[in-house]
């Protein structure tokens, strides 16, 4: 009974597998998504820090160019290509924000319709 059992299930598995191999690889891809989202966040976040740190040091005429240089230097091809740092300084403060766009499934091809911000300050240096 044992051995006509297995008879009759044989192929059973990979008929099995065919029918999931979609939902697996729909859940590769949505957790990839999810990856570059977040790597999006943290290179906003740090290219913000970045930002300001060197409009602090900055004089204040050279503030704006100095922040977006600082802001674009390390990000890749991919996140510079629509990437924009504003810089503002008020009451002692200088603020940076810098927006990067998420890529679809492959960085350098199609944008996803997210943009991710990253915001830092920091306090105005004195200048003797």
């Amino acid at each position: 009974m044992t051995a006509l059992r297995r008879s009759r299930d044989r192929g059973q598995v990979t008929i099995e597998f065919l029918g999931m191999t979609p939902t697996i690889l729909v859940t590769l891809v949505v957790l990839w998504q999810l990856v570059l989202v977040g790597y999006t966040f943290t290179l906003a976040g740090n290219a913000a820090d970045e930002a300001v740190r060197a409009a602090t040091a900055a004089a204040p005429g050279a503030r704006q160019g100095a922040c977006r240089e600082a802001g674009l230097d390390k990000l890749s091809g991919a996140w510079a290509e629509g990437a924009t740092v504003n810089c503002a300084t008020g009451g002692g403060f200088v603020t940076a924000d810098v927006t990067l766009s998420v890529p679809l499934l492959f960085p350098g091809t199609i944008g996803f319709p997210l943009e991710v911000k990253g915001h830092a300050g920091a306090v105005e240096e004195e200048v003797d």
